[in-house]
């Protein structure tokens, strides 16, 4: 994973670039999704853990958000890709 900067902007779209290298150079769509994504299940396990105090339970909902914005800008750029591979 790649460390996150809350004061950039472009930080998602750094990410999801080094994801979609990955993808280019023949990583399973698949496996990539499940690397990026965190599974709600999984968000919700770790809000109800008793460890887990307030200020920390605001993170984790950051990183959920953080993760999924990331997994729409792949998204978009595997679908870019599919789209322009259509038309050659």
């Amino acid at each position: 994973m790649i460390v996150r900067d809350d004061n950039d902007p472009l930080a998602p779209q750094r990410e999801a670039a080094f994801f979609y290298g990955l993808f280019l150079r023949g990583h399973s769509l698949e496996a990539l999704r499940q690397d990026i994504d965190v599974p709600r299940p999984v968000i919700d396990k770790w809000m109800r853990a008793r460890d887990f105090q307030g200020a920390f339970k605001a993170d984790l909902d950051r990183v959920y958000q953080y993760r999924k914005q990331v997994l729409a800008i792949f998204d978009g750029l595997v679908s870019s890709d599919h789209n322009h591979a259509a038309y050659q």
